[in-house]
């Protein structure tokens, strides 16, 4: 790659971080449009939760291999392809006549998501070679992130209300088409000295077994857990990791490294980007809900009502940073979690007019606790690990935090669709509470394993692994004899 000059590095800073702004906005922005969804295209809560889901499934699924083909074919035409799919993919779903074509085209821009982040981060990684400097780039990275994350609903509700609930896609399109502009002009085309193989069992298995497992959880609702086809979905879901399980550990290059796992802290960070993110957008599915078919409110007023989450997130985001980089994640991890739960405690006796002060006490004590969780997470997912895996092990840490998107909407929409037949004031509020104690859990579990996997004993476990793929580069320039 040839040198940039430190202007040209910004704006390739720049470009990669419209990218992330569109899809981290778009994990968020569609919730608040989802009341006007359903009474647009008549749309039940199973149906609102594949318009999120679809797209948190298939962007989990695929973000692995995305950043395997970047490393193999070239990161910028990955991007660039990313870009085009996912500006494509966003004004199909602006007109999407049913709701079948709303999660078909969903789906489609999950597809050009996957190649945006993890592709950007290498490109990042690749053109900002100082160390300092690298560091002030994935700093401005992740405040864009949470920028993102906390934005959406607002710009989502006030879309929604001044527009249409079509507009939240429609904001996608100039953005996309710029940074394709932009990336073609300005953006050094650079490939991996060593791309990992392609896996193509492992990335079907993985796709089934997301899929048939989210499939049944939304599903059960209507079709009953017990059922013939709930059952047979949760036996594929089953037989799908088991042979994960089996034959990852055969390949040279596996889609997912199994013997991540062993490391306390990488698997730790896995689990605790799912409950983390299973609560959030557990979370904010129930409030957009709540918000405007419980107490009436329109998108705008429903997308001011989280605009405290914005606030929080956007402040304590970078100032978590500091905190991890001075005194470790296991701190964080603990605020993060207690928070959390706490957040939704408050919330597990709402009612149809609950005051509006103790609402927003609860958003921002929640908004808190997700606020200073994500940098912790990649710092244990990627802690001890060698300097030649951080980039996997930072990309399967990003596939949980889809992963825990995902199955937050499908088991909180599930509960409460099983208590209710169509969300009102007399009894969507009530039906709420056992989803709220399932995210109290969620932070609790965060909260325990922060404390359980920063100890000196899940350092060891760590240390162990990195030996392990030491073990594995000194094979590969052994002059014969490698691992099949």
């Amino acid at each position: 790659m040839p040198d940039l000059t430190s202007r040209r590095r910004v704006l390739v800073l720049a470009i990669c971080c419209m990218s992330l702004l569109i899809v981290g906005m778009d994990n968020t922005i569609v919730n608040v449009a989802l009341p006007s969804i359903r009474r647009e295209l008549g749309a039940s809560v199973s149906g609102l939760q594949w318009t999120v889901d679809a797209y948190t499934v298939v962007l989990a699924s695929l973000l692995i291999l995305s950043g395997s083909t970047a490393d193999r074919l070239g990161r910028r035409r990955t991007f660039q392809t990313g870009l085009v799919l996912f500006t494509l993919g966003s004004l199909l779903c602006s007109v999407a006549p049913g709701l079948g074509w709303l999660v078909a085209f969903r789906m489609m821009q999950a597809v050009g998501g996957s190649m945006l982040n993890p592709v950007a981060m290498s490109i990042i990684t690749n053109v900002f070679t100082d160390p300092r400097e690298r560091a002030r780039a994935i700093g401005v990275w992740g405040g864009v992130i949470g920028l993102s994350i906390g934005i959406g609903p607002v710009v989502g509700g006030l879309l929604t209300e001044t527009l249409s609930w079509r507009a939240v896609f429609w904001i996608n399109v100039p953005i996309g088409v710029a940074a394709v502009i932009l990336t073609a002009l300005f953006v050094p085309e650079s490939k991996a000295a060593r791309a990992r193989r392609i896996d193509p069992i492992g990335q079907v298995l993985v796709i089934v077994l997301l899929l048939s497992l989210t499939y049944a959880i939304i599903e059960a609702p209507r079709a009953g857990w017990g059922s013939m086809e709930i059952d047979s979905l949760v036996v594929v879901a089953i037989l799908s990791l088991l042979a994960l399980m089996v034959y990852e550990p055969k390949r040279v290059d596996p889609l997912i490294e199994i013997r991540f796992f062993h490391s306390i802290p990488f698997a730790g960070a896995t689990l605790i980007a799912v409950c983390t993110f299973g609560a959030f957008s557990g979370f904010l599915f129930l409030n957009t809900l709540y918000l405007q078919d419980v107490r009436g409110l329109s998108a705008l007023q429903a997308g001011l009502c989280m605009l405290p989450i914005a606030v929080v997130i956007v402040l304590l985001g970078p100032l978590s940073g500091r905190v991890v980089a001075t005194r470790g994640p296991r701190g964080a991890l603990i605020v993060a979690g207690t928070c959390m739960a706490l957040g939704a405690l408050g919330l597990t006796r709402l009612t149809s007019d609950m005051s509006y002060w103790w609402l927003f006490g609860s958003y921002i004590v929640f908004a808190i606790g997700f606020a200073v969780v994500n940098v912790p997470i990649t710092n244990t997912a990627v802690s001890g690990m060698p300097r030649s895996q951080a980039g996997v092990a930072a990309a399967v840490a990003s596939t949980s935090r889809q992963v825990g998107a995902s199955l937050g909407v499908a088991v909180v929409g599930s509960v409460v669709s099983a208590a209710v037949s169509a969300p009102s004031a007399a009894n969507f509020a009530p039906a709420t509470h056992v989803a709220w104690w399932i995210l109290v859990g969620l932070g609790l579990a965060v909260l325990a394993l922060g404390i359980g996997t920063n100890g000196q004993r899940a350092r060891t476990s760590a240390a162990r692994v990195a030996e392990l793929f030491d073990d594995d580069a000194l094979e590969e320039r052994a002059p014969v004899g490698s691992r099949s």
